[in-house]
Formats: C-alpha cells, sequence, structure tokens
C-alpha cells in the first residue's frame, strides 16, 4: 500500500508537465504536398521564428489578398482549395504553417499570442492594405485576434474557433485531471511557453473588431462546442454572420455548401 501510495503521488506531481507538454507541444504534420499552380514556396519572418509558406497569385486582375490560417497539429495543404477557389475571383492568397507545425521553427503553440504577431509580420513582408483572413480552429482564434487590431484586415471567415484558451483546454482535459491539476497545469504552460494563458481570447479580442465576420461552427462539435461560436458571435461589434453547419463536427464543418456560402459572402460582405 505504502509503494501504491508513492507511485500514485509521482503521477499526480507529473500530469501537470503532462498537460502542459501536450498543450505546447501538438502533433507536427510534415509538409508533403506539392507546391499548388501559381503559387511560390516562401519562408516569412515570425517572432523569433521562419515560417514556411506559400505565396499564390491571382490569375486575373487583382482585388484583395486571403491569408489562410490552418488548424492545430495541421499545415497550410489546405490551402491548395482556397487557392484554387479565390485565385479565379481576383485574391491573391497566402498560407504559411504556424510556429511549431508543419515547415515552420517554433517549439511551442501559444494558441494566438505569440502567432497574431507572427500574423502581422507576415502582412508586412507582403505588403498588402486588403486583407481576408480565413481560419479553422487554431486558425480562426488567431483571425479573430490578429483583426481586432489590424487595420488592414477587412474581414475574417473563422470556422470551429474556441472563445478562450483556459475554457477550451479545461473542457478538453483528461477527466483524470482534478481543477488542480488543471490549474498547475496552466501554469507550467506560462512558464515554458513564456505567455499568458487568459491574454489568449478571440471573444475578448471580438468585442475591438469593427470589420464583417462570418462564424461558421458545426453543431455536433464536440471538441469545441456551440456555445464558443455564439459567444464570439454575440460578442462582436461589428457586421456578422453565424453558419451553424448540421451534424458537422470540429473537423467537416467547411464542406463544399459552406464554402460556396464563403465566396458568397466574401462577394457581397466586403467592399473590393
Amino acid at each position: 500500500l505504502v509503494m501504491v501510495a508513492i507511485a500514485a503521488s509521482v503521477i499526480n506531481s507529473q500530469l501537470p508537465a503532462y498537460g502542459a507538454g501536450a498543450l505546447l507541444h501538438p502533433s507536427r504534420r510534415a509538409m508533403t504536398s506539392a507546391v499548388p499552380a501559381r503559387c511560390q514556396e516562401r519562408a516569412f519572418a515570425g517572432v523569433g521564428v521562419s515560417l514556411g509558406g506559400w505565396q499564390c497569385r491571382a490569375s486575373v486582375p487583382r482585388r484583395g489578398t486571403i491569408v489562410y490560417l490552418h488548424g492545430v497539429a495541421d499545415n497550410r495543404a489546405g490551402a491548395a482549395g482556397v487557392v484554387e477557389r479565390f485565385a479565379p475571383l481576383g485574391f491573391d492568397v497566402v498560407a504559411y504553417d504556424s510556429r511549431g507545425h508543419g515547415a515552420s521553427g517554433g517549439d511551442y503553440c501559444t494558441y494566438g499570442f505569440y502567432e497574431k504577431q507572427d500574423l502581422h509580420q507576415v502582412i508586412d513582408a507582403i505588403g498588402a492594405t486588403d486583407v481576408i483572413l480565413i481560419g479553422h480552429s487554431l486558425g480562426a482564434a488567431v483571425a479573430l485576434q490578429a483583426a481586432a487590431d489590424d487595420p488592414r484586415i477587412r474581414g475574417v471567415v473563422a470556422a470551429s474557433s474556441f472563445s478562450d484558451l483556459r475554457t477550451v483546454a479545461t473542457e478538453r482535459a483528461p477527466s483524470f485531471f482534478s481543477a488542480g491539476t488543471i490549474a498547475a497545469a496552466f501554469v507550467r504552460a506560462e512558464q515554458d511557453g513564456h505567455f499568458v494563458v487568459d491574454e489568449v481570447s478571440p471573444v475578448r479580442s471580438a468585442g475591438r473588431i469593427t470589420v464583417p465576420v462570418l462564424i461558421i461552427q458545426g453543431d455536433a462539435d464536440r471538441e469545441t462546442q456551440p456555445a464558443h461560436a455564439q459567444r464570439i458571435f454575440a460578442a462582436l461589434a461589428g457586421p456578422k454572420q453565424l453558419i451553424l453547419v448540421p451534424g458537422a463536427g470540429h473537423n467537416d464543418a467547411l464542406r463544399q455548401e459552406v464554402w460556396t456560402a464563403i465566396e458568397t459572402w466574401v462577394r457581397s460582405a466586403l467592399p473590393f
């Protein structure tokens, strides 16, 4: 019994480190996709990291720039369909692997704390002043946080975003994590990742966003519950639209018919 008690104590003491590591180090999906037509490889300078990306040119006279932001444990490969859809409509498309993902540098994912600064620097590098952000999950959260402070961002499409990091990470924590373990894991993550968990809050940023925002959410999402999207939508200060996708989970909300709705929204909601 003494040995069991000691073993349990040791395991419990390690749980916060395990939780912090899981938060800061999502799986890194290797970037193996071919470069789409009309695109070229480009390295962007983030905040202390190099970001592997694509810069793609519109196939008709240019109307604006779309920056695609992928989800957690993913990479920029999903931007190929965005290029195919929007380049013929006059949009340049830029996509890059978020820090700690794909071919980009960085040891930690901070869910927008540093990622929004990386995005600002990418926009600096491409020299665009008429940017639409399309983001999924992590990318949607980064887009919303960045749009609150960057006047070059003219619209946001945010699919499956969390409202704030503390809430979603608590909801996703293993059932054997106590409240004390979760709190200690956040403290450890802040120390290791050099960021502040409670400053990662798309819902707080939403009140300062004045450009059009399209929120997309699967109504069967169990990873990031629909209440997150509803909180963000309620907090948005500017023009807004919410699409709840029937039967969709976290990673399948961006269905073909939803992309058609996104294209329609881009055409009608934005002044270019």
